[in-house]
């Protein structure tokens, strides 16, 4: 017996899109079993194809947001090649499209014009800023959306300028966001048959990221302190997440929360003593003092740089205080626990003759386990996925004569 591969077996997805955010949502589903038809233009396919392409390697880029999708090369500036795209329409349950808003429904495939051919379509939308607003109509990218979105000062240091970060949060968050709207709208639409558009951005994904953090500061009217330490609560109740480096100066980070917890950590770590002698034998005292708070970090910063961190982390552990090492991104990908848990996996390319890491799959489904696959060579499957919608062998080799796909 085969074993199941992921919840979403049976779900159809064709998709118009390109870069990150418009490929990540449809690459998560077909991780879970749907079929994904990336739609790509004939001998050209998709340009992020030769992004990081490292020597004798695919693409870095390509493979992780395209990996278990089949690739059908398709002409959508001719009517036969948009023809095709409405036959594949009909079959599907969602659609997908990253195009500035207004450039879909000038090339023909819109949500009108779609929802005509398959009324039970989910239409997913990604763009840069919404489809509402000044600037709706202007490109978006990654680092647009970082910077428009308030996740540079997350990260910042007091006195340095804001800066975007390399990691592409902005994109993930919006791939995750579309992720889920499109399964909101296809439970919706297979209850009532109704399908409808679904609209998601890259500024949208990133204010929801900023969480409460983002409330506070609203209601507030005031911007978060920034720098190594978050401190939160009340004199009665404070909270404290801050981050310091040990001797080596390899960082770690703990957070608490309430005087018990506080003097649980700092008696782990044989701190309590000098922090009473010089008045923080109650954390609560920093709450509102600027001044405090800064003689108390400074403390802390002496104290952490006299052990290693692993000793460090294990002591607030084993005293149930959340600690943990501040990984790079190499670290993090050999951390115990993303290996244990298989976030990061392994996956063979016979093409390259090589086993290589890469991510895995977020969610553990205990009946219907996620597989992730590989990218497919451009047009791969365009034999296949032709003859499903009625193509003969010979109308597929006319319509690859003419460039059609």
């Amino acid at each position: 017996m085969t074993e199941p591969h992921g919840p979403l077996q049976g779900v159809r997805v064709v998709a118009c899109s390109t870069a990150q955010a418009g490929t990540v949502p449809y690459m998560l589903m077909a991780d879970l079993g749907a079929e994904v038809i990336k739609i790509e233009v004939p001998e050209v396919g998709d340009n992020s194809r030769g992004s990081t392409v490292l020597p004798g390697l695919p693409s870095t880029y390509f493979e992780t947001n395209n990996r278990g999708v089949k690739s059908l090369s398709l002409n959508l500036k001719t009517a036969e090649g948009r023809g095709i795209l409405r036959k594949l329409v009909a079959t599907a349950d969602i659609f997908g499209q990253n195009f500035r808003p207004g450039a879909a429904e000038k090339n023909g495939f819109g949500y009108e014009e779609l929802r005509k051919v398959n009324a039970r379509l989910v239409y997913m939308s990604v763009s840069g800023y919404g489809p509402k607003g000044p600037h709706a109509n202007l490109p978006g990218t990654d680092s647009m959306a970082q910077a428009l979105g308030g996740i540079a000062e997350a990260y910042s240091t007091p006195g340095q300028p804001l800066k975007t970060g390399i990691v592409s949060v902005a994109d993930e968050t919006c791939a995750i966001l579309a992720f889920g709207g499109a399964l909101a709208a296809l439970t919706y639409a297979r209850s009532t048959g109704i399908g409808q558009k679904v609209d998601c951005s890259l500024l949208g994904g990133q204010i929801r990221l900023m969480g409460w953090t983002l409330t506070t500061a609203m209601w507030r009217d005031r911007n978060p302190v920034t720098g190594q330490a978050r401190v939160t609560g009340t004199p009665q109740r404070p909270g404290l997440s801050a981050s310091f480096n040990d001797r080596d100066g390899k960082p770690l980070v703990f957070q608490l929360n309430g005087a018990r917890k506080w003097r649980d950590a700092m008696t782990a770590l044989g701190f309590h003593q000098a922090l009473e002698e010089a008045g923080f034998g109650d954390l609560g005292v920093i709450i509102g003092s600027d001044e405090k708070r800064a003689t108390l970090l400074h403390m802390l910063d002496e104290l952490f740089a006299t052990g290693p961190r692993d000793d460090w982390v294990a002591r607030l552990r084993a005293a149930d205080i959340v600690a943990a090492p501040i990984n790079t991104l190499l670290e993090a990908s050999n951390d115990p626990d993303v290996l244990a848990n298989g976030y990061v996996t392994e996956v063979e390319y016979p093409e390259y003759g090589k086993t290589l890491k890469v991510h895995g799959s977020p969610w553990h489904f205990s009946e219907t386990p996620a597989r992730p696959g590989i990218a497919p060579k451009l047009g791969a499957h365009n034999a296949d996925i032709l003859a499903g919608l009625g193509y003969t062998p010979a109308q597929i080799d006319d319509l690859r004569e003419r460039k059609i796909i």
